[in-house]
């Protein structure tokens, strides 16, 4: 599959896409799994929602909402990479209101239904700015009114103020996209766009946040 963004680190393939959960659980010391089921935990999920997954990847996120739906809620995630979607359709292939379309998310897309929820999640950091744009209007084309656009991403902070021990590490493994995303104000920037009625909730000690953003009505 071509890269579309060589700079960014969203994009992976080969070892690294089909191994993902394993060497994110190792990168993170085993801390992922809980922290990405109190982070799904937070966004108050209800039972009958329809809920769009941008950059679903492996599955494993889609998987976390579904505990909390009932037959009438569903799940559509939206990816392009074959690896990922692979693993995707095997982690839900017997939960019957899971589904995925491969899809870009960073071109201007118009589905057939409309949602209470779309969710991204590590991915919008890594791409430039004027994609993240494009992003953020599909967003809130998916969008039912009052709907919720929830990023879970980087919080954020001026880079080069971070401790060395995680400043290090951050520019090693983190691409010059994300050093640009961690320095922007995202609610100011999603408020021009459409939302407003913030709510954040912080994990990995305020380094990494969950931002719940209402489209207005």
């Amino acid at each position: 599959m071509p890269r579309y963004y060589p700079e960014s680190k969203v994009e992976i393939s080969g070892f690294s896409a089909k191994h993902y959960d394993i060497l994110l659980n190792i990168i993170t010391l085993g801390m992922y799994g809980n922290f990405i089921k109190n982070a799904v935990k937070e966004m108050k999920i209800e039972s009958d929602d329809k809920i769009l997954d941008l950059g679903a990847g492996t599955g494993r996120n889609a998987c976390l909402m579904g505990q909390y739906l009932s037959g009438k809620g569903e799940i559509l995630g939206l990816e392009i990479s074959e690896q990922m979607i692979k693993q995707f359709e095997n982690k839900t292939q017997n939960i019957p209101n899971i589904k995925l379309l491969r899809q870009r998310i960073d071109k201007p897309f118009m589905l057939e239904q409309s949602f209470d929820k779309v969710f991204i999640s590590f991915v919008i950091h890594g791409f430039p700015q004027q994609v993240r744009a494009e992003i953020i209007g599909n967003a809130f084309n998916a969008l039912r009114p009052a709907g919720e656009f929830i990023i879970l991403d980087f919080n954020e902070f001026v880079l080069n103020e971070t401790p060395l021990l995680f400043r290090i590490p951050f520019k090693a493994v983190e691409c010059p996209y994300a050093f640009d995303f961690v320095e922007r104000d995202w609610k100011q920037i999603l408020r021009s766009s459409g939302f407003d009625a913030f709510e954040e909730h912080y994990f990995l000690k305020n380094y990494v946040r969950l931002l719940i953003a209402k489209k207005k009505e």
